[in-house]
């Protein structure tokens, strides 16, 4: 599976105007708030995340990092909710990194015109979305982004570049 997804960071009162027409005009796939542990590697991003909405749990290891493409391969594994602190503390066991990111965060999934949209807040994100087209190879990466694209026009959103998402991931980075 790859995931071809982009963001964008607003502010509060965007973030209202967005749940409303969400709710309004795409199919909701309902609240999906998330415990998430990020564990920074060098060029990959691993996750583990309890999902406390869908009581589920799982461990995700993305094959890039966000700032290095729109396209992200993804490796996933479910995890039994009540060993999440278990699989937790056998990753940091590991001494893969010291970079580690521990967060709720409050999530709300809609699909629309072919994209699925999360509608997200953390402390570190702020308020902020993610649109994503799921694709099976990277032959298809510019049509979803295009589709990504107008769908982020439509809401009024402005995706956030490779640029400014590097240079705001180093910024969360440098404060570990």
């Amino acid at each position: 599976m790859i995931e071809v997804e982009l963001r964008a960071r607003f502010g509060r009162q965007k973030h209202d105007e967005l749940l409303v027409f969400l709710n309004k005009n795409a199919e909701s796939l309902g609240n999906d708030d998330k415990d998430v542990y990020y564990f920074i590697l060098p060029d990959r991003l691993l996750k583990l995340v309890n999902n406390t909405t869908k009581h589920a749990a799982k461990l995700s290891l993305k094959l890039n990092r966000i700032g290095r493409g729109a396209a992200f391969e993804e490796i996933e594994c479910g995890i039994v909710p009540d060993q999440f602190g278990n699989a937790v503390n056998l990753v940091k066991a590991l001494n893969l990194t010291r970079k580690v990111i521990h967060e709720p965060q409050q999530r709300q999934n809609f699909s629309y015109k072919g994209c699925e949209i999360a509608l997200k807040f953390s402390k570190t994100w702020g308020h902020h979305m993610e649109i994503e087209s799921l694709i099976d190879n990277n032959a298809d990466t510019s049509a979803a982004e295009k589709k990504v694209h107008a769908v982020a026009k439509e809401l009024g959103v402005t995706l956030m570049t490779e640029q400014e998402l590097t240079r705001f991931v180093e910024s969360i980075e440098n404060k570990l």
